[in-house]
């Protein structure tokens, strides 16, 4: 059912309905005269009071049309839109309309400010927090979220901050694969080198040490320098420990070669001599360049470089008695004790290659088996002469012995000497001239044996202390010249008598460095 529309009622018809009563009241004229002019005074005032009240409402409406006005061209130029907003071109209709029309475009700019805003944040603050990383601030906390300045969230300005942002970002990446590589490198070096890597990396950054990637790890100025400098000093230390093992490795080569170490000692040294001849700047095995290898490898160096110097202290002495041997089947004098004291003492102060003697040594020995063998026929006619002279001195004696004839124990014996005697002695040139060619073999020998043996140096000892090796020690120094007396045998039949022989022997002039005959020698070969 309808409802019906309430009665409106006139100003005219209260006047109407008012004068009734003030007349049935009795009210006078002027009374009445009186409150009519208060009503339309009233009234006055509550129009004029309406009226005010439109205006002021107006005067907001347009107020809050210039404000939204103002912020939509303040965000627009914030935005760094170029469009202008007109309320006469954008707007339309009376003020409650151009409000309402303006209302929702002013909201979706706040809106679109507001997700601006949102995103210069997010940007500058990654930009501050990858600065705080670089300059290492970040250590000391999170850094504070960045004051936008929102009267500039034009996309240019957005863009600029997002490739700076794009910029540090990359930064990073290059900082974290530099980072990985280095500290790939450090795990190497410390897996070369038996260190512990957790605390070279905790040296370098506590965040380094932590396994995984669940925190970030410093990637700061200061951070990346130590970390070089730890790869540094990890390489020079590796180079050094690589260097002297190779030193250590070649060394333990020279000392098997020398001494003849066997194969199987050696091979408990592969991981060692196999690194030789290794680049520093290649992957080397788990703990091939450990501390505790580094020592083992010295203990078995020094311990070789012992058992070197005992073994070539024999060899030397091995070689000076070869050398001793060769100038005594040579009738060449050596000062032997003279000799092996000062080997011995040259040896034990340790400022001698023994290698290098062992070298000289042999040098000597060379030399004195090549003269020795240039001299074997003057050697030879002299031991021969020496036998002579032995035998006929047992002949003698042998003849002049009443008994010789008389059985008994080894008579058998001494009459084969004799016969043999007989036959050598036979065999002795009757002539004078042969004294003289004694005479000159013997000083043919001794000119040329001086030369070569009395002046050249030992290797180990001083020219001055050296005694000429061609000398005899007992020889009788005259006037610088030494001398000897020699006794030659002559024929026993139709010959000189010995008693003849030794005055032969007187008259013949005694040779200048004559040497020494030997009293043992035992060679029966005739002449």
């Amino acid at each position: 059912m309808a409802t019906p529309l309430p009665r409106r009622i006139s100003f005219g018809s209260f006047l109407k309905e008012l004068q009734e009563l003030w007349g049935e009241i009795g009210q006078d004229e002027m009374e009445r005269n009186r409150m009519i002019l208060q009503l339309q005074e009233d009234c006055l005032n509550v129009y004029m009071k309406k009226v005010d009240q439109t205006k002021r409402q107006k005067a907001d409406m347009l107020q809050a049309l210039s404000i939204s006005e103002a912020d939509i061209k303040k965000i627009l130029s914030a935005l760094g839109e170029c469009d202008s907003f007109a309320r006469s071109e954008k707007l339309g209709g009376t003020l409650i309309e151009q409000l309402a029309n303006i209302e929702p475009v002013l909201k979706d700019l706040r809106q679109r400010r507001d997700e601006r805003i949102d995103e210069f944040k997010a940007v500058q603050l990654q930009i501050v927090r990858l600065q705080a990383e670089f300059s290492g601030a970040i250590d000391h906390g999170d850094p504070a979220a960045p004051l936008i300045d929102e009267s500039d969230l034009s996309l240019k300005w957005l863009g600029e901050l997002k490739a700076q942002l794009n910029d540090l970002q990359m930064e990073k990446n290059l900082r974290l694969e530099k980072i990985d590589t280095q500290i790939k490198c450090i795990s190497d070096m410390c897996n070369m080198m038996s260190v512990d890597l957790k605390k070279e990396l905790y040296d370098v950054h506590p965040s380094y040490a932590e396994s995984g990637r669940s925190k970030s790890i410093s990637i700061s100025n200061s951070t990346l320098e130590r970390l070089a400098g730890k790869v540094n000093a990890l390489n020079c230390e590796k180079k050094q420990r690589l260097r002297k093992l190779q030193d250590l490795g070649s060394t333990l080569v020279e000392l098997w070669n020398l001494m003849d170490t066997p194969v199987d000692e050696q091979r408990c040294f592969d991981h060692v001599t196999s690194l030789i001849k290794v680049s520093p700047n290649i992957l080397m095995p788990q703990g091939c360049l450990a501390l505790d290898l580094i020592d083992k490898v010295e203990i078995e160096v020094r311990r070789l470089n012992h058992l070197k110097a005992h073994k070539m202290k024999e060899l030397v002495f091995k070689k000076m008695t070869e050398l001793e041997e060769i100038y005594e089947n040579a009738h060449m004098d050596i000062d032997s004790q003279s000799e092996r004291r000062a080997l011995n003492d040259l040896i034990d102060s340790g400022t001698v290659d023994l290698s290098e003697l062992l070298t000289g040594m042999d040098n000597r020995i060379t030399e004195a088996r090549e003269h020795a063998l240039s001299k074997k026929d003057i050697l030879e006619k002299v031991e021969k002469w020496t036998l002579a002279i032995k035998e006929e001195t047992w002949l003698d004696e042998y003849e002049r012995d009443q008994n010789r004839y008389t059985a008994g124990r080894g008579a058998h014996k001494n009459l084969k000497r004799a016969e043999k005697a007989r036959m050598l002695v036979s065999k002795i040139p009757l002539s004078f001239n042969y004294f003289q060619e004694l005479k000159k073999l013997q000083e043919q020998f001794a000119a040329e044996q001086g030369p070569l043996f009395g002046a050249k140096p030992s290797p180990i000892r001083p020219l001055p202390a050296r005694k000429p090796l061609g000398q005899s020690s007992n020889v009788n120094i005259l006037g610088g010249t030494p001398s000897r007396r020699v006794l030659t045998p002559m024929s026993r039949k139709g010959g000189l008598s010995s008693g003849k022989v030794k005055e032969a022997a007187k008259a013949t002039a005694t040779p200048a460095n004559y040497v020494a005959l030997p009293k043992n020698c035992t060679d029966n070969t005739s002449l």
